[in-house]
């Protein structure tokens, strides 16, 4: 096993090494693709190559030509993350989401998720998604000024490592002494911050076992056994309590 990645989660910068091991013809790729538009027709033509595509993670518009899918319940987890709110602020109130960019399958789905569950409480004013780029200074900075317009802002959904990390230092940095930070993912920065209370919880996923029936999945369309198409990994609300 070779691991290649880009430096950002950035299409344009995963299309050439794509195409790269493409052209190198490795028996099976494993991929989380970066944009559901821009990576469809390269994995198209590693397909037709004759490489065994696998989408961990994340996905593209049509999957058809994958051999198997892997990914958290994404929808479920954004439902999840508006329920870890409510039940720290049973009184209701405004809700903010800090996504990375649209058009990235996974964050998409949280956002549908949150967005959804939101809609049956109207103790909720939902005040929709901004994007920060995958960047924690932008994140930062987007929550410090949305804090500036709506000082009553009571939840914030983060859907990935960085947008969590930088909604936590924009509530430090707006002074707000009483909004509930909801993460999703659960990497050392974000335990970290769990720990000392700048976020209330976080949703984590297994990305371990993502990859590893990844792994497992790409083995038996290798050898004639039988694969999986579809399989949905669980989560875990992680609370300082628990």
């Amino acid at each position: 096993v070779t691991t290649q990645g880009p430096q950002k989660f950035d299409p344009t910068l995963q299309k050439p090494i794509v195409d790269s091991v493409t052209a190198s013809k490795p028996a099976a790729m494993l991929i989380a693709p970066t944009d559901v538009t821009a990576m469809q027709a390269p994995l198209e033509q590693a397909a037709k190559a004759g490489i065994k595509v696998v989408l961990v993670d994340t996905t593209v518009n049509d999957p058809s030509f994958a051999v198997s899918q892997i990914s958290s319940d994404n929808v479920g987890g954004g439902g999840a993350a508006f329920d870890a709110i409510k039940a720290a602020k049973p009184g209701g109130g405004k809700v903010l989401v800090i996504s990375t960019d649209p058009g990235v399958s996974t964050v998409d789905a949280r956002i549908k998720g949150f967005e959804e569950a939101a809609a049956k409480d109207p103790t909720f004013k939902y005040l929709g998604v901004q994007y920060s780029h995958n960047d924690p200074a932008t994140a930062a900075n987007l929550v410090s000024s949305a804090l500036q317009k709506d000082p009553d802002i009571v939840g914030i959904f983060a859907t990935n490592l960085f947008s969590a990390e930088g909604s936590a230092t924009g509530v430090r940095q707006a002074g707000a002494k009483d909004v509930t930070i909801v993460g999703f993912d659960a990497g050392p920065n974000q335990i970290k911050a769990l720990e000392e209370g700048t976020v209330q919880a976080l949703v984590a996923q297994q990305p371990s076992t993502i990859g590893s029936d990844g792994i497992e999945q790409a083995d038996a369309a290798l050898t004639g056994k039988t694969v999986n198409p579809k399989i949905q990994t669980g989560f875990t609300i992680i609370t300082k309590d628990n």
